[in-house]
């Protein structure tokens, strides 16, 4: 076997009871949300923030971030299923040709993003009565956290591949039937998004611009989406590819307009009124 060519075939979970599998994919997502809750916890108490108004943090983070995954995923890459199979929408089920447990498969990044923004609001209207983009500035550094274990996930799965290499480098997915060699494209975004968690640690606890309105949420906008552009060169396409313009494919499109929404954060963005 060449050095450069790895040959992925795990198991995708553990049986519980000989009748229930824990999915890995799944433990990833489930340890994403322990370390989120770890690292927001850290900043509540900096923030002075009750313990109460984080329980519930958690709880809005979790249904926005999955149901808006989820959702997003069907909308830009299977809508059909709203006809075919509406019920696996909402349910680790499939009744396409009699009722199997599937797990929750196909979550979108982009859909993720919208249900967190829009839980966020929900979250400040019901709880906190702070400010939407307060939250967003501090709640993207253990989402960011938490992309870089989904990835993982994907990973483990063998899913979300990248395309072939054309050579010896690379993985090849034995669970997918392969024979030959893929980019990891999955752990390339796992690997940036490290860097990404970082770089937001880094300018919330060691700088003053958590001070600055918006600016932790468009760099966070700006860095996840860069990333997920160009990784999207390597990458399969998600599905069928319901739009394609000058090149670049669906989940490239959707990047666009977040990258701009964050360079606006960054640098244009007035809040109307001054956090006391």
């Amino acid at each position: 076997m060449h050095l450069l060519k790895f040959v992925w075939n795990p198991s995708k979970g553990i049986d519980i009871f000989g009748f229930f599998t824990l999915h890995y994919y799944s433990m990833m997502w489930i340890v994403a949300f322990i370390i989120g809750f770890f690292i927001t916890k850290r900043i509540y108490k900096n923030e002075g923030q009750s313990d109460e108004s984080l329980d519930s943090l958690f709880i809005y983070s979790v249904l926005g971030i999955m149901i808006g995954a989820r959702l997003g995923h069907v909308i830009f890459y299977q809508p059909e299923l709203f006809k075919q199979d509406f019920w696996s929408i909402f349910l680790p089920f499939s009744f396409k040709n009699g009722m199997h447990f599937t797990g929750f498969q196909g979550l979108a990044s982009h859909g993720a993003a919208i249900g967190m923004i829009l839980s966020m609001y929900l979250y400040n209207k019901k709880v906190l009565h702070k400010s939407v983009i307060w939250i967003l500035d501090r709640v993207v550094i253990p989402v960011a956290s938490g992309a870089v274990f989904v990835r993982i996930g994907n990973f483990i799965n063998s899913e979300i591949v990248g395309k072939p290499t054309g050579s010896d480098f690379g993985v090849v997915f034995v669970q997918n039937g392969e024979d030959f060699a893929r980019h990891p494209a999955q752990l390339y975004e796992s690997f940036c998004y490290i860097f990404v968690f970082l770089i937001l640690f880094y300018f919330y606890w060691k700088t003053k611009k958590s001070e600055q309105q918006g600016f932790l949420f468009g760099l966070f906008l700006l860095l996840l989406w860069t990333i997920r552009f160009f990784v999207e060169f390597v990458k399969e396409p998600q599905g069928k590819e319901y739009f394609t313009m000058m090149g670049l494919n669906t989940g490239q499109l959707l990047s666009i307009p977040f990258i701009l929404i964050g360079l606006y954060f960054m640098f244009l963005y007035k809040p109307k009124t001054k956090l006391s």
